[in-house]
């Protein structure tokens, strides 16, 4: 089965048609940074230290690396699947995978190429603050700040900058046209439902992804 991934810019992610959010409510995301050892169609095989570490990839997870994005429109444009893994990440090849540990098996909701391996492997909780996530309707959008109505009606503004991810169907039209920069909101309307990855830093909950799963519906008249 062939299965896409797309690739990052300055502040937006893409992925597939018909994703769904890739990280579980309460679970912990953990780090892992080494060189590919192999890759196939749904797995990648990364050594850290002196052990291979295993991956299972899908069309939830979000690959960063070089000419990703140039695949992916260029097979948008033919109306064709993104590219395979296997097609933007090659064997020796330096990464950092975000991952879960799913009772044993390693879930990546992340794989970006790095220029080298540095630190080998390290719990996100240990390196940088917890990634948390919430769901709900965007509330109101500002180019620096994000504010978001749960389902118990609690309203949660994020801050937003220029490392926040925004990842939904369309966004990578939209940052084509203006050369790969787009502003949050261009790609986030009031009435979206949203679900946010985040940390929280010193009392201030930072957005380092936000997935718009369902977009507002547009009047008619």
């Amino acid at each position: 089965m062939r299965r896409g991934f797309l690739t990052a810019v300055t502040l937006l992610v893409l992925t597939a048609p018909g994703w769904v959010p890739s990280l579980l409510a309460g679970q912990e995301t953990k780090m892992a940074r080494g060189t590919v050892s192999s890759v196939a169609g749904d797995t990648i095989t990364v050594k850290v230290a002196d052990k291979d570490m295993k991956f299972n990839v899908d069309n939830k997870t979000t690959v960063e690396a070089r000419g990703a994005g140039t695949k992916n429109t260029r097979a948008q444009a033919l109306g064709m699947p993104g590219p395979k893994i296997s097609e933007v990440l090659k064997t020796g090849e330096a990464v950092e995978v975000s991952y879960t540990d799913l009772a044993g098996t390693f879930r990546a909701s992340r794989v970006r190429a790095v220029s080298s391996v540095g630190s080998a492997s390290e719990s996100a909780s240990e390196a940088k603050p917890a990634t948390k996530t919430a769901s709900g309707t965007v509330k109101s959008v500002a180019a620096d700040s994000l504010m978001v109505s749960g389902a118990d009606g609690k309203d949660m503004t994020f801050a937003i900058d220029s490392s926040t991810r925004v990842v939904g169907r369309g966004a990578g039209t939209k940052a084509a046209a203006k050369g790969g920069k787009t502003a949050i909101t261009d790609l986030i309307a009031t009435g979206d439902r949203v679900t946010v990855s985040y940390h929280d830093m010193n009392g201030a909950m930072h957005a380092s992804q936000v997935r718009v799963t369902t977009k507002a519906k547009t009047s008619t008249r």
